[in-house]
């Protein structure tokens, strides 16, 4: 005969469903008084049978399970073999085993298989309510473990810099950061202007045993030729005619910790040829100084370039290549995972709503479709920026995207349409300029001018 009671009390109770299974009936009505002074929910079956059922039908947090179901039996293999079917079905729900006295050694057996705890026939009711108790909080702890998982792994604010996703490619490169991050393993980070691989960077480095460490960030795009070495190897006072003190560069400010170089594809041949030099002693030479000091870094680099094919036509060095890409990471532009641009647009909306001190601002869905169907050249970062923009002249609590085109307009489509190649070329400059806020270091990098050429085309155009 089977029998299967639900047994619901006060929602003020604690929470969680318990399934008893035993085919003595007496220890059922016995186990189930004691278990309804606490669980909400409280199911009970002679028939293991029926666990496939149940648990189809219910979500049970811990199952209370006789390990013997025939008579005369008393070895628990159909105890174990219930066992292993709960865990295969569901490998989080909490088993208690209910084993007679003197089967201590069958007791050890199923918990080696998984099992989280086990009483003894016949039990004490306080220690049975203790110990499902204890393995139903052991339960809720590992929803709570999963719950932050899945918000850390959709919006990554528990470190310095978020990174918001829940697209396929971001669940991939969070996997991958995972994977690396507790390496020394030297890494370049790739990707598009915009798509934030600087947070990748922090996250490395945050998931590392150098977290308590310093990151230190060096932007080689914004550093001339001339002030190479001093910026990442340091000087010696009189080195030069502005050296007036000793100052410890880069590498050796980060030793110990993680030195992140930006936009290493902009390093001249020469320049490569340094840090080439650096990196494969793991010491340095203050300018002017024939001392070597050693250093202890992780390395992580980050370029927009294609440093495979600047290999080929040797813009850079296979051997430098070699020493940062031990592995890549690869950022995805904002346009492979479009599924994430309501997830940022609220995100910023939330940020800026704070910071201008605005409140109960959204997003109607039809401009949510614009920003979905536009195209961001400018990636997180123009998005980041047009949000920030709506808030500010938001008026009322709904922003206004309705500028916003289906795709954005081109660099090349604004062009004239004159192939006059002096025409051309003072247009991508002026372009370049735009794009990286004035840098010049940038967008001579961009043009792939020297800045000085890059000032001597601005005046001939006059720009």
């Amino acid at each position: 005969m089977i029998i299967l009671f639900r047994i619901r009390i006060s929602d003020a109770m604690k929470k969680g469903t318990v399934l008893i299974v035993d085919d003595d009936r007496d220890v059922l009505l016995s186990a189930r008084v004691v278990m309804k002074k606490e669980f909400p929910v409280v199911l009970v079956t002679t028939d293991p049978e029926k666990i496939p059922e149940i648990l189809k039908k219910e979500e049970v947090d811990v199952i209370l399970l006789d390990m013997n179901f025939r008579a005369g039996e008393s070895d628990g293999e159909e105890g174990m073999r219930w066992l292993r079917n709960i865990h295969a079905a569901d490998p989080d729900i909490q088993v208690v085993v209910i084993t007679a006295y003197g089967d201590i050694n069958l007791a050890v057996a199923a918990m080696k298989e998984g099992a989280c705890d086990f009483v003894v026939k016949p039990w004490d009711n306080q220690k049975l309510l203790a110990t499902v108790r204890s393995c139903y909080r052991y339960r809720e702890a590992g929803r709570e473990i999963r719950r932050l998982e899945n918000t850390r792994r959709a919006i990554q604010g528990d470190v310095p810099g978020q990174m918001i996703g829940v697209s396929k490619p971001m669940q991939n490169l969070f996997d991958m950061v995972e994977k690396v991050a507790p390496t020394d393993a030297s890494v370049l980070i790739t990707g598009e202007n915009g798509t934030g691989k600087e947070l990748v960077a922090r996250r490395l480095h945050h998931l590392s045993h150098r977290s308590n460490q310093i990151f230190l960030t060096v932007d080689l795009g914004a550093l001339s030729e001339n002030l190479f070495e001093s910026e990442l190897f340091g000087h010696v006072r009189g080195a030069f005619t502005d050296a007036r003190e000793d100052r410890p560069g880069k590498f050796e400010v980060a030793s110990g910790g993680t030195l992140f170089l930006d936009e290493i594809g902009n390093l001249s041949v020469p320049m490569q040829a340094k840090m080439l030099t650096a990196l494969q002693n793991r010491q340095v030479y203050r300018v002017g100084s024939n001392r070597p000091l050693e250093f202890d870094v992780r390395l992580i680099s980050a370029t927009n370039r294609p440093l495979q094919e600047m290999v080929k036509n040797g813009r850079f060095r296979q051997d430098l290549l070699y020493r940062i890409n031990t592995v890549v990471i690869h950022v995805p532009p904002l346009r492979q995972r479009k599924e994430d641009i309501p997830l940022l647009v609220n995100h910023f909306t939330g940020v800026y709503g704070q910071k201008y001190n605005k409140t109960g601002l959204h997003v109607n869905s039809d401009d949510m479709k614009r920003l979905e169907n536009y195209s961001w050249p400018g990636n997180v970062r123009e998005l980041q920026h047009m949000v920030e923009r709506a808030v500010i002249l938001a008026d009322r609590n709904t922003l206004d995207f309705s500028g916003v085109k289906r795709q954005p307009a081109s660099p090349v489509a604004t062009m004239t349409e004159s192939l006059n190649l002096e025409e051309l070329e003072r247009q991508a400059i002026a372009e370049a300029i735009r794009k990286h806020g004035g840098n010049m270091s940038r967008a001579a990098a961009e043009l792939g001018l020297g800045r000085t050429t890059l000032y001597r085309k601005m005046e001939k155009y006059g720009l």
